[in-house]
């Protein structure tokens, strides 16, 4: 990107962004070609989107500030900063030994059994202090924010104690610039000091854990899967969470059909993510109650199990999101871009498709009106690709497309570099307007 300054009347800005070959704005459905404008541009004035249109028209539209910027694409595509509905970022610890094992045939049960898989990073995590943890953090959002990532939920769930839960969230609120929305997920796993008495965890997690971390987080996370908790252990925490004013979000149907993805419907989660094992009959309850599907093809990948079935979701009307699932044990990997690629081959979306889920999907699994597309009113965040169009993102895969990474009108990476003087940081829990009610994706694109 280059940058110089000046035009005249009409909306007052502070930022400018011309010179798009592609400016995809999401303001349209895939199967309207997602509101892509050919030599589009758009101004901003306090980080907000006040005018989006044609390079052509800017001049007489746009009001710059004498130390505005105008910022040029240089005939570059620009997309909306990605949404990513689902990652564990706050962690210590590496399992890479375990996945070579894996690879090499040992069962996780066995992996388990002998106190690795999800205890390594327990342990950890526990033993970490929040500055570490702290640390770990705001490079993880470095890296997220060089991939294209704007918004970010963000969960705890490796300290299963009150104490360890509440350093992970402090850990992960670190002054940065990435957009956050923090999730307890108290109930991730059974820890090995209740092992065998999960209900008595349950307790815990309700009686003292939540509101221990309620006032730390926005949502309220578990895990209801085979291996970890029941449907009646699950909808005890979520109504404890909900009681202490948290949204819910539910880990569903993963490792077996579970009725996690029931249970969502229920209660009216904001989103059940994972869903491999969803069949009509929990896709059509979704449906009706509004939940919001989450796709993480980078588990599939990883552990070598089916995908999620996508395009299910998107002939019976279900919003779909792409998250990436970023975790120590089964996806690590904070590449949103990666998560596209994947969702196209192995879901068989189409590009806009997938794109449209990393965007506007991952928007509506955070119950974000904000973000996720280039709109008037909308947060002014966006990434300029190293590519001319947006079909490169999923085709010219394994590699990093984002060259610069625009946050709030504010620059946050150029040239592939987050700037050593950080900007000013984003509140964790900025206030956030609800989802208007409308987007639904159907085959090949939204109702």
């Amino acid at each position: 990107m280059s940058a110089t300054s000046k035009l005249s009347p009409a909306v007052a800005a502070d930022f400018v962004l011309r010179g798009a070959g592609e400016l995809v704005t999401m303001s349209a459905p895939p199967a309207a070609g997602l509101g892509a404008l050919a030599g589009g541009a758009l101004a901003a004035k306090d980080g907000v989107i006040v005018w989006v249109g044609r390079e052509a028209e800017l001049p007489q539209a746009v009001d710059l500030a004498p130390d505005g910027l105008d910022v040029d694409a240089e005939g570059r595509c620009v997309l909306p900063g990605f949404v990513d509905a689902h990652t564990h970022a706050p962690f210590a610890g590496s399992r890479a030994a375990e996945y070579g094992e894996r690879l090499a045939g040992v069962s996780y049960g066995d992996i388990l059994a002998r106190g690795g898989g999800i205890n390594v990073t327990v342990k950890a995590t526990r033993q970490a202090s929040e500055e570490e943890l702290a640390r770990l953090c705001r490079r993880r959002y470095d890296s997220m924010l060089r991939h294209g990532t704007t918004t970010a939920e963000v969960k705890s769930g490796y300290g299963l104690t009150a104490a360890a839960e509440a350093k992970q969230l402090r850990a992960a609120a670190t002054p940065h610039a990435l957009r956050r929305e923090l999730t307890f997920l108290g109930a991730h796993i059974v820890p090995p000091e209740y092992d065998g008495r999960a209900d008595d965890f349950i307790r815990l997690v309700c009686d003292e854990m939540t509101p221990a971390c309620a006032p730390l987080a926005r949502w309220c996370d578990v895990f209801c899967d085979e291996g970890a908790f029941s449907v009646g252990q699950a909808r005890r925490v979520l109504v404890a969470g909900r009681a202490a004013g948290l949204g819910l979000r539910i880990h569903a149907d993963e490792l077996a059909r579970s009725g996690g993805s029931m249970l969502a419907a229920e209660l009216g989660c904001a989103s059940a993510d994972h869903l491999i094992h969803a069949t009509w009959e929990e896709i059509a309850a979704m449906k009706a109650a509004g939940v919001v599907a989450v796709m993480l093809p980078g588990t599939s990948y990883t552990l070598g199990i089916p995908f999620a079935p996508a395009r299910a979701f998107l002939e019976a009307g279900v919003i779909i999101a792409l998250a990436s699932d970023f975790n120590p044990g089964t996806c690590d990997c904070e590449n949103l871009q990666m998560m596209i690629s994947l969702a196209c081959q192995g879901m068989r979306l189409t590009p806009d498709e997938a794109l449209y889920a990393a965007t506007v999907g991952g928007a509506a699994a955070l119950r974000r009106g904000d973000v996720g597309s280039l709109e008037v009113g909308k947060r002014c965040d966006f990434s300029v690709l190293v590519a001319e169009s947006r079909t490169e993102l999923p085709y010219h895969f394994g590699v990093n497309l984002v060259s610069d990474v625009v946050l709030g009108g504010r620059v946050v990476v150029q040239d592939g570099v987050v700037p050593r003087a950080a900007p000013a940081p984003v509140p964790p829990r900025e206030p956030a307007a609800q989802f208007p009610a409308g987007p639904s994706l159907e085959q090949g694109g939204a109702a």
